[in-house]
């Protein structure tokens, strides 16, 4: 393995730890008590408990919490609300008429949300393809001056070879 992958097996690992964490954190509180029920529910069949005695008072009912609210009747409710009455004398269909056109209103902003949403997506889209395209063509840039980098080291080390056995043969000892 090269020294180039080593950050990205660093992250992957990173992300994997991170997953594995975050699903016992999502988990584990669930499975803990389920578990905990089970365990439960096997030592309390193992062992009884006694019943218990409690001498609780009967829940209050909302006629003896509030007995005047027994009396009160709701048929004049809204009558004094001019609003309301005309709310209340329309007629059926201009009450579907008034909600389909609400519904179309609804639709309408629903629909340029979508279509501003698209044309960002395909903004930030394009974008992003330019950027894609501009490292590949820096990649290819430094993947050819590589190459001739590589090249010329090459005949760097042959013309130094050649030196060096000239020099021997002159009767250079070396280092």
């Amino acid at each position: 393995m090269s020294r180039r992958s080593s950050p990205g097996t660093c992250l992957r690992l990173c992300l994997v730890k991170f997953a594995v964490v975050s699903a016992i954190a999502v988990c584990g509180p669930a499975l803990y008590w389920r578990f905990n029920k089970t365990t439960l529910k096997l030592t309390d069949s193992k062992s009884s408990c006694p019943p218990c005695n409690c001498d609780c008072p009967p829940p209050l009912s909302l006629l003896n919490v509030a007995p005047g609210l027994s009396n009160l009747s709701v048929t004049d409710c809204g009558s004094n609300d001019p609003d309301l009455k005309q709310e209340m004398e329309k007629q059926f269909v201009d009450i579907l008429m008034e909600e389909l056109k609400l519904q179309e209103a609804v639709a309408d902003e629903h629909s340029r949300h979508v279509n501003i949403t698209f044309g960002e997506a395909k903004r930030v889209a394009s974008q992003y393809q330019k950027e894609a395209e501009k490292c590949i063509s820096a990649t290819e840039t430094c993947e050819e001056a590589r190459e001739r980098a590589e090249a010329l080291l090459i005949r760097e080390r042959k013309v130094t070879t050649s030196w060096e056995q000239r020099a021997r043969q002159m009767g250079w000892e070396g280092e």
